[in-house]
């Protein structure tokens, strides 16, 4: 039976006094206490065992739990965390699982609250986020069917100079396409890493960027010298809504997981580079990624089967159209005027096309540029499928 509600220790300290009185016998005692003589010699044992101490209510949990995580499983959770201190919880998991695939390793919010026991982990800070519009953008169905690029915010280097990393990643299987380490944003510098990047993994269907240099201009067209060569090599160039980082998010995620690399920076660009290189081989080839089941982008990433021609192509259009070209200036002769285009574009031929509703649309090979304004002269940009005037993007 049990103690009484009122105060079980109050009643044990009693039940210990009445016996030390030797009034009475222990039989007497348990029915005066309503408690099995069972309950009566414990108690009297802990009492000689410990003293006033023992008659403290002790935890009920068990010493040991049936489903408590062995500890050399512990120790390699925590192990390969403090070797990837910027590993979370399922990324461990899955490269333990991957190296170890016989052992039954705990799940992936057991491993969280081990890494928070040791200290490893702190809570993150929300984040409040816009809602994308990826029903506007070109979703990755495939490898090389979207990469995006994007330079990284700068850092001061050592020496003072400036490093202002170019990025590219495969949409879809978050493969690293290149890393440089680059020191501006200026066209000089990245053409080349793009010409090598299309020669060794090939042509994607589709680029991402944002409206920075030197992507994307403010101009009409929004083109730059860049972006209209990916067109003449037949890559669509998406470019997100001003202020909409999201969009790009795939790789805005990747910027994050890049500033491992990045601090503290290194002393030169050199050194930067060389960090950047032994990065890309970790993140492609040991990195596991959520979004992949945990494997490393290198085991699903394949180069594109569409290579880049030493030769780039000329514009095949109608005999219908009329073909201008863009003079030094970024202009054409278009029925006696003269209409700004893009300078982007000069020595470049483009169509002019009268469409249904009349207007007179500008293309370059198979992009829509502009339309001209009969009245102003000049070339205005297409109207966006919710109105205004804004670059078009297909589905």
């Amino acid at each position: 039976m049990p103690w009484k509600e009122s105060c079980a220790m109050d009643e044990r300290i009693g039940f210990i006094n009445d016996h030390l009185s030797k009034l009475w016998t222990m039989t007497e005692l348990c029915e005066r206490y309503e408690i099995s003589r069972k309950t009566g010699y414990k108690w009297l044992e802990r009492y000689t065992l410990f003293g006033a101490a023992g008659l403290m209510e002790r935890p009920r949990t068990p010493l040991v739990h049936g489903r408590t995580t062995p500890q050399h499983l512990i120790d390699a959770i925590v192990g390969l965390r403090r070797e990837r201190p910027s590993w979370g919880a399922r990324k461990i998991i899955g490269k333990l699982a991957d190296r170890q695939p016989e052992v039954e390793w705990p799940a992936d919010s057991t491993a969280g609250e081990i890494l928070k026991r040791a200290g490893l982990v702190c809570a993150r800070r929300l984040r409040r986020r816009g809602p994308p519009r990826l029903g506007e953008l070109t979703v990755p169905r495939h490898a090389n069917h979207v990469w995006g690029v994007d330079h990284k915010g700068w850092v001061r280097l050592g020496d003072g100079s400036r490093a202002e990393p170019l990025t590219m990643t495969d949409g879809f299987s978050r493969y690293l396409i290149s890393l440089s380490a680059t020191g501006s944003t200026s066209h000089d510098e990245a053409k080349p890493l793009f010409e090598r990047a299309f020669r060794h993994y090939g042509l994607p269907e589709v680029i991402r960027s944002d409206n920075g240099a030197p992507f994307a201009s403010s101009g009409t067209t929004g083109l730059t010298a860049l972006s209209a060569w990916w067109i003449k090599l037949g890559i669509k160039h998406e470019r997100i809504d001003p202020g909409h980082p999201q969009q790009n998010g795939r790789h805005e995620r990747f910027h994050l997981t890049l500033l491992e690399a990045m601090r503290p920076p290194e002393p030169d660009r050199a050194a930067q580079q060389r960090r950047f290189a032994k990065f890309t081989r970790d993140y492609n080839e040991e990195r596991p990624h959520e979004a992949l089941g945990q494997r490393p982008p290198a085991s699903v990433y394949r180069p594109s089967p569409r290579r880049m021609s030493r030769r780039l192509p000329t514009p095949d259009y109608p005999v219908a159209a009329a073909v201008r070209k863009v003079r030094s200036n970024g202009e054409i002769k278009w029925q006696g005027d003269f209409i700004h285009i893009c300078s982007a574009l000069v020595g470049e031929a483009v169509a002019v096309e009268e469409t249904q509703t009349g207007q007179w649309q500008v293309r370059f090979f198979d992009v829509p540029i502009g339309w001209i304004d009969r009245d102003k002269k000049k070339l205005r940009r297409l109207a966006a499928p919710g109105g205004g005037e804004a670059t078009k993007t297909e589905p």
